[in-house]
């Protein structure tokens, strides 16, 4: 993180009334040094903000007073959430994605943060083996809500040795503490075949069910697994592991809603889709919060892609809502959008788990005209099969296997801040593609654009 310096200012702000630029670091808010930017927030909700700020590493600090009305936007935006140090991870879990990355990557890829502080800001997962008594006072205090937590299994041996750190085995004592506190919180267990499932599985959901019934989820997700992988241990799930795991799932579903009143317990899409099964519906869901862990995700674009409904809520994470909230990761933004150019024929290029899905929807409003290319992720490899993984190159081998009177849509979650994973760029690619929205609306509506002219055309 670069500290809290000032990234852009907005028109018509307090803060575009004094002598603020962009690039001016914030050293202080009204007499306090913030650490964060939970911190920051609070500091500027009065009427009177006094910011003790340098411009140019030699030049004198110097203060600036901003008046404004109680809870108006002070109009800065601040280039980074966390201001003194990311509290990174000290986990060596061997199914950490972060170890398969191959080199060469973006730098921000290989950060392996385990924050609190990130997990309530972003929506990121912590194991809660670097969380401290401080740490809980401060999210009570500051109701800092909701988190997301880790769990892999209750099993106290098995957790210390997958997450290759003694403190795994008593860590999840601060998540009786946080939802003994009121705290809001979404579980995850990543499931490896062979290590955690099976009765494995079955003794952690029932830990859940009796130990931590407050939670407000807990998604069971596959293993990803690339060909950089150099564990041993890690392998994909078989067609019927993964029909197991749903099999699972859904009876403890069924448990749920029958003594806690609410289902909690939830598959990934990736699971029912390499089990043969079609994802739930989006009324089997009692909420899509939980869209972008892959939990009801096909659900919330099929309703957003026949009906037209919004999917802005798409996310985790406090700064879903703050407007201005600095872009970090795999949350930064992602690319200028494009109004497709004129061409005889359209493709949707996706991966290869999202390219039946699409294929059925696009048929079932009669659109069998419009292609859909499922590209093979031959960077990573394994089974990382989804959009938001395709690199340049992956683009670059399908895009020499279409014909140029085609256009070729890609998803704009396959890019941040304009670039693919492996660096490369739109404009690298052989060919010009059309960058759209990864929204089910948003495609819809660019499909019909597409489809209206090319018929005006005839």
């Amino acid at each position: 993180m670069s500290g809290a310096q000032i990234s852009s200012i907005s028109s018509g702000s307090p803060a575009s009334r004094v002598d603020l630029r962009v690039g001016d670091q914030l050293i202080e808010v009204n007499g306090r040094e913030p650490t964060d930017i939970i911190e920051y927030q609070q500091l500027i909700d009065g009427e009177e903000v006094t910011l003790l700020v340098q411009r140019g590493e030699d030049a004198l600090k110097r203060k600036v007073l901003i008046r404004k009305t109680v809870g108006e936007p002070l109009g800065i935006s601040i280039d980074s959430a966390v201001f003194d140090r990311i509290r990174t991870c000290d986990n060596h879990c061997s199914f950490c994605f972060i170890y398969q990355l191959p080199k060469g990557m973006r730098r921000s890829l290989y950060v392996k943060d385990d924050d609190f502080r990130l997990s309530f800001l972003y929506g990121n997962y912590t194991t809660l083996t670097r969380f401290t008594e401080f740490d809980l006072e401060r999210i009570i205090d500051e109701g800092l809500s909701p988190l997301y937590v880790s769990i892999h299994t209750t099993d106290p041996e098995l957790r210390a040795s997958m997450l290759r750190n003694p403190r795994g085995a008593t860590s999840l004592r601060w998540l009786s503490e946080l939802l003994k506190a009121g705290i809001q919180v979404h579980g995850q267990v990543v499931v490896c075949p062979g290590v955690n499932d099976g009765t494995d599985l079955e003794r952690t959901l029932e830990d859940i069910v009796s130990k931590y019934p407050q939670l407000a989820s807990v998604a069971l997700v596959p293993v990803g697994v690339s060909d950089f992988s150099g564990e041993e241990s890690m392998r994909l799930h078989t067609q019927p592991e993964a029909a197991s795991v749903v099999n699972l799932t859904e009876r403890f579903a069924r448990l749920c809603r029958k003594t806690l009143g609410r289902t909690l317990v939830y598959a990934s899409d990736e699971f029912y889709i390499v089990a043969g099964q079609v994802p739930p519906s989006a009324e089997s869901f009692e909420s899509l919060d939980e869209a972008e862990n892959g939990i009801g995700m096909v659900a919330l674009f099929e309703q957003s892609f026949l009906h037209g409904t919004s999917m802005a809520k798409l996310g985790t994470g406090f700064f879903q809502s703050v407007d201005g909230a600095p872009a970090w990761g795999y949350r930064a933004n992602r690319s200028d959008l494009d109004t497709p150019e004129e061409g005889e024929y359209i493709a949707i290029m996706t991966g290869e788990y999202g390219a039946p899905i699409l294929r059925r929807l696009l048929d079932s409003v009669g659109y069998e005209a419009v292609q859909v290319v499922a590209v093979a992720n031959t960077y990573f490899g394994g089974n990382i099969k989804v959009a938001g993984l395709l690199t340049g190159k992956d683009l670059a081998e399908a895009l020499v296997t279409i014909p140029e009177s085609t256009v070729c849509l890609v998803p704009d979650v396959c890019l941040s801040e304009g670039r693919f994973l492996d660096g490369s760029t739109v404009d690298d690619l052989p060919r010009s593609i059309s960058v759209v929205a990864t929204t089910g609306s948003d495609l819809r509506a660019t499909l019909d654009s597409f489809l209206s002219r090319r018929l005006v055309g005839a």
